[in-house]
């Protein structure tokens, strides 16, 4: 983004993106890629129609929606702290149950993949 340093000016100025705040836990663009990518499948299957993205200082999740209303139907959280123990990825249901945990987040995704599959062959 260039910012114009006054009216009429031709010389600008480049103003660095907002980076994230310090200590704050993300999704790397591959993390996202994957996510929005099987986001993207499932609204075209009818399963999905919003989701959610929340940032803090101990996980990252993703969430998404069958209405906009309703609880999250899947609730994707990278939280690195338990990186060592059961995994950095765990895939919660519509009810706040935990459907799979482990640090290979195609792995974690799977039962999601799978019901994918299930609603476009029915």
């Amino acid at each position: 983004m260039v910012a114009n340093s006054g009216a009429g000016s031709k010389t600008g100025q480049v103003v660095a993106f907002p980076s994230r705040k310090e200590g704050q836990v993300g999704f790397e663009r591959e993390e996202l890629q994957r996510i929005l990518d099987l986001y993207g499948r499932m609204v075209a299957a009818g399963q999905w129609r919003d989701y959610a993205m929340d940032f803090d200082r101990q996980a990252a999740s993703f969430a998404a929606f069958r209405r906009a209303a309703e609880r999250p139907q899947a609730r994707i959280e990278k939280r690195p702290a338990l990186r060592a123990k059961q995994g950095i990825y765990t895939l919660f249901g519509e009810h706040g149950q935990v459907l799979k945990r482990g640090s290979d987040l195609a792995n974690v995704l799977a039962p999601i993949e799978r019901r994918l599959v299930k609603a476009v062959d029915d």
